[in-house]
Order: C-alpha cells, then sequence, then structure tokens
C-alpha cells in the first residue's frame, strides 16, 4: 500500500515524500524591487522535508501584484534573490516550485506603478477590500484587457517561467485558483466576455489552457503544475456550471502532459472525477485549512497522489516528521501570517 511517506516520481523528479507544502502569501519580500530576502530563504529552507514546496504567489509582471511586499519573478535582481532561496531549499535536500500568480482585479491602484488600474478579463468590480499597506480599501472597477493585453499576459507567465529556471526553482506552478487572474477567466461571474476569452466554457476556460502552453513550451512540461479550485467562492468568485466548466478544462491540458493538477477541495464528488480525467501526478489540498493526521489517509486511499499542506506546515516546519509520529502540532498564530519579522515565521520550533 503506498502512504504519503512514500518517495514519488513527479514527472522526473524525484520527491522524498508526498506531503506539499501549500503556497501561502507571508508579504515579506522586503528586499528592494520586491525581492525575497535572507529570512524568506530560511523559512522556507526550514520546510525543506517537504516532499515538494510550493512557495507563496509570486507576480509574473508589475501589473500582477495584488498585496503589498509580495515577490516577483520579472526582473534581473528578483532573479539574483530568489536564487538565495532555491540554494537553500536544495542545500537542504528540498524540491521547490513557484507559484506564478497575476492577481489581476484582487488589487489596487496604490499597489501598482503609476496608479495604473488593475485589469481582468471583464470590468466586473470584485466585492470586498484589499489591504493596501496602510488599510483596507474598497476594490475598483478594473480595466477590461484587450486581446493584445491578454496576449502579452500570456507571454509575461512563460517569461516568468524562464527566470524562475534561471533562479533555481525546479518547476512553477500556475496559480488558476482562489479568484486571482486565471480562475476570474475561468468564472461565469467575472468573465462576460463574448469574443474568443468568454462566452461559452471553451472560451473561458483558453486562458488558462494558452497560458499552460506557453508556460510549457518555455520551460517544458515537467516543470509545469496548474492549480484549481472548482465551487471556491473566495475574493468573489461566482460561477456556474462549475463541473462542466472544470472537467472541461482538465479534458484541454491533459495533451499538454504537465507535470501535475492541484486541486483545492470543494466537492469531492468533482475531486473524484477530476482524477479520473487528469493522468498525472494529482495534488489534493482537502478543504480550506487541512487539520492534520486524516488527510495523510487520502493517499493511501487513493484520492491523491500528494496532499498538500497550508497553516500547519506554517507552523510546523517539521511537518512530515511530526505526521509520521502522529504529533504534536505547533498552532498556527494568524496575527502573524501576514508581513512582521521572524515572529511567526522562522520561529516555530521542530521537534528536534
Amino acid at each position: 500500500m503506498t502512504t504519503a511517506f512514500d518517495p514519488i516520481d513527479l514527472a522526473g523528479l524525484p520527491l522524498a515524500n508526498r506531503i506539499a507544502m501549500a503556497p501561502m502569501t507571508r508579504n515579506r519580500a522586503y528586499g528592494p524591487g520586491a525581492t525575497p530576502t535572507a529570512q524568506m530563504a530560511e523559512y522556507y529552507a526550514q520546510r525543506a522535508s517537504a516532499g515538494l514546496i510550493i512557495t507563496e504567489g509570486t507576480q509574473p509582471s508589475l501589473i500582477g501584484q495584488g498585496y503589498p511586499n509580495t515577490p516577483g519573478l520579472h526582473s534581473a535582481e528578483q532573479i539574483a534573490a530568489w536564487r538565495q532561496v532555491t540554494d537553500a531549499v536544495h542545500a537542504s535536500g528540498g524540491r521547490i516550485f513557484a507559484q506564478l500568480m497575476h492577481a489581476g482585479r484582487i488589487s489596487h491602484p496604490v499597489l501598482l506603478p503609476g496608479g495604473a488600474t488593475p485589469v481582468a478579463p471583464s470590468a466586473v468590480r470584485a466585492a470586498g477590500q484589499v489591504f493596501t499597506g496602510s488599510a483596507l480599501q474598497d476594490f475598483v472597477e478594473p480595466r477590461e484587457l484587450t486581446g493584445a493585453e491578454i496576449e502579452a499576459t500570456i507571454a509575461d507567465f512563460a517569461t516568468a517561467a524562464r527566470n524562475a529556471v534561471e533562479a533555481g526553482f525546479d518547476g512553477v506552478e500556475l496559480h488558476g485558483a482562489n479568484g486571482y487572474l486565471i480562475n476570474q477567466f475561468l468564472a461565469t461571474g467575472s468573465n462576460l466576455r463574448t469574443d474568443e476569452w468568454g462566452g461559452s466554457v471553451e472560451g473561458r476556460v483558453r486562458f488558462a489552457v494558452e497560458v499552460a502552453r506557453a508556460v510549457v513550451e518555455a520551460v517544458g512540461a515537467h516543470r509545469v503544475g496548474l492549480r484549481i479550485s472548482p465551487g471556491g467562492t473566495y475574493n468573489d468568485i461566482s460561477e456556474e456550471n462549475t463541473d462542466e466548466t472544470h472537467l472541461a478544462l482538465v479534458d484541454a491540458i491533459e495533451p499538454l502532459n504537465l507535470a501535475y493538477l492541484h486541486v483545492v477541495e470543494y466537492d469531492r464528488g468533482l475531486t473524484e472525477q477530476l482524477r479520473k480525467r487528469f493522468s498525472g501526478t494529482f495534488v489534493l489540498n482537502p478543504g480550506v485549512s487541512p487539520t492534520g493526521l486524516s488527510e495523510v489517509d487520502l493517499v493511501a486511499d487513493g484520492i491523491a497522489d500528494i496532499v498538500s499542506y497550508g497553516s500547519l506546515f506554517l507552523a510546523n516546519p517539521d511537518l512530515p516528521a511530526r505526521l509520521a509520529a502522529s504529533g504534536p502540532f505547533n498552532t498556527p498564530d494568524p496575527s502573524t501570517f501576514y508581513g512582521g519579522d521572524h515572529r511567526g515565521y522562522t520561529d516555530y520550533p521542530s521537534l528536534s
């Protein structure tokens, strides 16, 4: 019987176990030009016992930023700064993918160069507010991307993927979940287009497919994963025909031979359908906040090939060892999740 503690081959990349660190925004890219710091390198290296680390959302372009102090992968100084992170993780025996995240409408002019208006598939404002560094501010109505701008955005993802490989990452994960740009194209509530980028299931999945295709062409399918959150409503996402849309998406990306599909789960029945349709490695984030021991059984039960953990990995840098020992577990401190110093970041103790 295969367990979460067994190794796995991820499209040619050997992983020590089937326990992944899920991407988590931490807002600590305090270096010049939204660059990672030495403390970020320490944070990720502490968690190198994960079979796979997936970084926090990393913007592929200036216009893709959605929160303060999030890192990018669109400049030479960012590439150089990320190298200290990947070197530290590899020196500790780990594997690490960079998550490429374009926030789309989940942003604010305060966060963008020259006070630019955030972009989206359609000019539909998201309900809610965003933290801009000093205060919470209402989301603004985004500007609808032109066809030429959509093509340029796809090219930005491909360039960022090349930058990630240059920075030493083992691969990239495309963030198609949680209400950000790729998810905005998938959802009927945020994509009102009637051109080839909307208007039907085929049109709405096209952006995700073309981003994946461009990134595969840039760095190779073995280095590319995709994260989705079918049925999720985070960041004011609303969608009709969730099952039809996401099954069509998986069918469309299947010929690309991606390294993995990473599903943020809201519906176990749909999870099982997606697993049957996708032939590559299936990574599952079982619910918004996995609790611990019971989730490792999802591998033995055949529900997933890899299970990803969020806040539990944040608070337990040696999580695989703790899961194997059935605990104990450190308790995450939500007050330190976003921004701050080493507290709640690099000071969680290991068992040893």
